[in-house]
């Protein structure tokens, strides 16, 4: 209950009680004096302490809302208090979890800094592989293969190029490199059949077989990467005239019986 509130209901019936007491007073002068200048002053005295009565009482209203207004602000200030010290130990977390940030920053920049170091000599090497590799792999698109690495080569020297770039064109070769292992291809090329150089229409299926057929359709041949060299082979003409149509999109996909050369037979 509000303290206030009882204080002011203490008084006031204590003020009520006193000016029963004093017309009791009045009443009783009256009856054994009667002397009108006597009852004038006790009631002159009880109008004196009443109005002295009321101002105390006016008082301790004034004390006891000023006393409210007091409690209500440290309510208000205890509820700041509360909401600063969440507020700060929130941020205080969010500080911490900044530097940690920061730490795992610099460690990142350091092992990028290591990484740029080493991604030239690493793309050089895998240039190198990827030539070694045309090479010795069967010679089909030899013009293309051999254009797209001077192209990688070229970019890995030219100091213009961001380092991603180069990234970029090295993998993409190997990409493309791995992708000729899973398609099939015709075009024509010059190649050499008896000491004579003749053009003939290539066929590729995949990396298994790397086939040749003549213009006029009378012989078909094969790679062997044994003794390095074209060879004839019988009996296959049309089905390399259905795999050239094949890989040309003027014949539906399928079965092809082809030869294959394998280490030490056919």
């Amino acid at each position: 209950m509000n303290m206030g509130y009882i204080l002011r209901s203490s008084f006031l019936r204590g003020i009520v009680k006193m000016k029963n007491y004093v017309a009791l007073l009045a009443l009783i002068s009256a009856l054994f004096f009667g002397k009108d200048s006597e009852l004038d002053q006790i009631l002159v005295e009880n109008t004196d302490n009443i109005n002295l009565s009321e101002e105390s009482q006016q008082e301790v209203d004034s004390l006891a809302t000023e006393k409210d207004s007091l409690l209500a602000e440290w309510k208000v200030v205890v509820k700041q208090v509360e909401g600063l010290k969440i507020y700060n130990a929130q941020k205080r977390r969010q500080i911490k979890a900044q530097e940690e940030r920061l730490i795992t920053l610099e460690e990142q920049t350091r092992q990028v800094v290591v990484i740029q170091r080493q991604i030239p000599p690493l793309m050089q090497r895998m240039a190198d592989s990827l030539e070694q590799f045309v090479n010795l792999d069967v010679p089909f698109s030899l013009n293309e293969r051999v254009k797209r690495i001077n192209q990688v080569r070229a970019t890995l020297s030219d100091p213009r190029v961001t380092a991603s770039e180069q990234v970029r064109q090295v993998l993409e070769a190997y990409n493309i490199e791995r992708e000729y292992g899973r398609t099939i291809e015709t075009y024509e090329d010059s190649i050499v059949l008896d000491g004579e150089e003749k053009v003939v229409n290539i066929l590729r299926i995949g990396r298994l077989a790397l086939l040749y057929q003549l213009k006029d359709q009378s012989e078909a041949g094969i790679w062997n990467a044994d003794s390095n060299s074209w060879e004839e082979v019988s009996g296959y003409r049309i089905p390399v005239r259905d795999g050239i149509r094949m890989a040309s999109k003027t014949a539906p996909l399928d079965l092809l019986p082809v030869p294959v050369k394998i280490k030490g037979g056919e």
